[in-house]
């Protein structure tokens, strides 16, 4: 790892910014795609599912509310 660094370091500025922009992309890449599989994994769970309907229930009287207005 070490000769990896200092053959990097070797490298023109230009060149180590590229390759740190791609390495925080793909780094970036994975942490967004293990996030999108554990709110899957998350919104499955009847539990979750009924938690989502409980914390919609003051808009759903909200709604109620100003339809009745009209």
């Amino acid at each position: 790892m070490k000769k990896f660094i200092h053959h990097i370091r070797g490298k023109s500025e230009q060149t180590r910014k590229h390759i740190l922009h791609v390495l925080t992309l793909v780094f970036a890449a994975i942490l967004i795609s293990l996030w999108v599989y554990s709110l899957g994994a998350n919104f499955t769970n009847p539990d979750t599912q009924a938690t989502v309907k409980q914390g919609f229930k003051p808009f759903t009287v909200i709604k109620d509310n100003v339809l009745s207005l009209w």
